[in-house]
Parts: C-alpha cells; sequence; structure tokens
C-alpha cells in the first residue's frame, strides 16, 4: 500500500534564471525499474545552484541545467519501490547521491559517478527532476540509507556539502597532529571545520563575513580571521611563524587559494575545493621550495558518502547545525532570494 496522496499531482521549483523560482504543478511520477518514490522531506540550497542556475543560466556540459525541477540536495522516505529493487523498502528514510553516472565507465565503477562523461550521466535538478519538489523519482543505485540519529536535514545536507568536505579532509590526510586553515566559511567551509574539529584538529578559520565567522566558531574553529592583507601574518603568528600543515580552500577564490599557499608550511598539504574562478602564484617559493603537495578535490564517490554518514552518526554529529534558514517548498523564492545574500549559513527547504 503506498504512503503517498491519492492525488496524481505535485508540486515542484524550477529555475528559469534572472533570480526567478517558478513553483509549478507536476505529476507525480511512477517508478519503473530500479526505481523508487521518495517523500521528499529535506532538500538543501548549494552555492552552485545560485551561480549556475538561479542567476543565469551558465553551466555547460554536466553544469547545464535542462528546466527540470531544481534541487541536488535531498532527503526523504520511500513511499513506493518499482520492481527489481531488493534493497530498499517502503518506509526507509534515505539519503540520495545527487548523480546516476552510466554505471560502466571507470569513474561509474570507482562509485565516482560525479566523474562520470558518459552522455547517460544525469544529475539530481541539473539534467533530471531534483528535490524541490513533493516527491522525487530516485534509481535505487543512488541511495544510501539514513541513520535513526540523523534527521532529513542532516541527510540533505550528505548529499553534496559535507561528501564534499570529508573527500577534501581524505585527500589531506588530515588528523590531529594537523593544524588546518580553512578559507571560505561558507557552507562546504562549515562543514570541513565541524568534521576536522570532530577529529580533533585545531582549525583556523579565514572569511570576510562576520556571521560565517561565528558559526564556524560554533561548530569547532579554534581561531577565526577576517580576510584581507593581514591574514597571512596572523596566521603566521598563531603557527609561531611556521604555518599550518594543511590548508583547505572553500572559497574558489583567487586570494582565498594564494593565501593557502603562502600560509602553508613546509611539506605541507594544500586542497582546493571551491568552484571555479583562477588562481596565480609564484611556483617556487610558494610550491616546490617548500614542497608542498596541491590536491584538487571535486565531491566524493558513493562509498564515500557511506562513510560520512557512519561518521557522522557513530560521532552524533548533526549538519543541520550549520542551518540558518529552512523553508517550506511554497516559500522557495524567499529562501533563494536570502541564500543569495551571501550572509547566511545552509538554507533547506523542507516538506
Amino acid at each position: 500500500m503506498s504512503l503517498y496522496s491519492h492525488s496524481n499531482k505535485m508540486q515542484g521549483v524550477r529555475l528559469p534564471g534572472q533570480d526567478k523560482v517558478n513553483l509549478e504543478e507536476f505529476p507525480i511520477p511512477v517508478p519503473e525499474h530500479g526505481q523508487v518514490l521518495l517523500k521528499m522531506k529535506a532538500s538543501g540550497l548549494c552555492g552552485s545552484d545560485l551561480k549556475y542556475i538561479y542567476h543565469e543560466h551558465t553551466g555547460t556540459g554536466g553544469a547545464s541545467y535542462n528546466d527540470v525541477i531544481a534541487g541536488h540536495e535531498p532527503s526523504g522516505q520511500i513511499v513506493q519501490v518499482g520492481p527489481g529493487v531488493t534493497h530498499f523498502k517502503e518506509g526507509d528514510r534515505v539519503v540520495v547521491y545527487h548523480i546516476a553516472g552510466c554505471g560502466h565507465c571507470d569513474e561509474c565503477r570507482k562509485g565516482y559517478m560525479i566523474g562520470c562523461t558518459s552522455p547517460e550521466r544525469q544529475a539530481y535538478g541539473w539534467q533530471r527532476d531534483g528535490g524541490h519538489a513533493e516527491y522525487l523519482l530516485a534509481d535505487a543505485s543512488t541511495l544510501l540509507h539514513l541513520p535513526e540519529n540523523l534527521s532529513y536535514i542532516d541527510g540533505a545536507m550528505i548529499a553534496c556539502g559535507f561528501g564534499t568536505a570529508y573527500q577534501g579532509i581524505l585527500r589531506a590526510d588530515l588528523s590531529a597532529r594537523d593544524r588546518l586553515l580553512v578559507v571560505g566559511l561558507g557552507p562546504v567551509g562549515q562543514a570541513v571545520t565541524m568534521l576536522a574539529a570532530a577529529l580533533g584538529v585545531e582549525v583556523i578559520g579565514v572569511d570576510m563575513v562576520e556571521e560565517r565567522m561565528e558559526m564556524a566558531r560554533k561548530v569547532g574553529a579554534k581561531h577565526t580571521i577576517k580576510a584581507g592583507e593581514d591574514a597571512h601574518n596572523k596566521i603566521r603568528e598563531l603557527t609561531g611563524g611556521k604555518g599550518v600543515e594543511v590548508a583547505i580552500d572553500c572559497s574558489g577564490s583567487n586570494p582565498g587559494r594564494h593565501l593557502c599557499l603562502e600560509s602553508a608550511r613546509e611539506w605541507a598539504r594544500v586542497v582546493y575545493i571551491g568552484e571555479g574562478g583562477h588562481v596565480t602564484f609564484e611556483t617556487s617559493p610558494l610550491l616546490l621550495h617548500k614542497q608542498i603537495t596541491l590536491h584538487g578535490s571535486w565531491v566524493c564517490s558513493l562509498d564515500g558518502m557511506q562513510k560520512v554518514i557512519d561518521f557522522l552518526s557513530a560521532k552524533n554529529l548533526h549538519p543541520e547545525d550549520i542551518i540558518t534558514h529552512t523553508y517550506p517548498l511554497s516559500e522557495a523564492n524567499r529562501a533563494y532570494e536570502v541564500f543569495a545574500s551571501g550572509k547566511t549559513g545552509k538554507v533547506c527547504l523542507t516538506m
């Protein structure tokens, strides 16, 4: 017996660009082989939604928006199971990995569907209907169980933000022996801060917005520094003139990325997570002579997301703590307006 309403219509959000949000009516989809229907419970707003869709449709390839229902950070409850689905049942609480790949390429076989380059690749909220709706049609292969001690909002934060943060931490081989510089304290920077602090790492956070620095202190940053010309000197002071062992850039900006290299000590590890932009730096003094290892990191694998869920559940950590605003689906327009101000933590739609 299905758990959802007998009505065959639902509301969902499309983003036509030019800072507009359209709440429209859609038919409730029916799951086919290997698919399930989710009653959506929470759907996060992501910075990439703002940059590539909400303001203007500038994305290409995997970042192209095909006028579908938006939202690539979904979490919900299964209300109908299609044929061939064996590991999930009606009533299960789940998190959605936000890309369905071809399933055959090297990246898909590793669980990194984010890296799939096949024309078959479709991201929820970009090329196929996403989570900004009352219901979501999902491939069972993209689902992971959500533990009872994590909320649906916690689950929505995992798919993109916390998965991305966790992968960057793994790339940095971060441990409690290290001091970590996090540049850019938006939602991903907050996630890095929370996860690193739970590992016993001393975190130094840098941002231009006081509200974000205050939140970073609440979720585990020991020090916060206002971005600017003096930031490097203050980081050196905090580290006895040596610099940090690990630096992670979540800003995607030239100054932020440069600050990571500048403030890293000899043999440090630097990870670039923040999307877009450019960086220019003097290679010899900032990279070669300090023997720095520089990594690029992009989202996470399906297995990596499972490890994030396990870690959060075991530590009883709640990504919901970096949420500053929640709105019902009917107020999606307001949610995007507030998120676009740049002064919020994470913003989430709840259903």
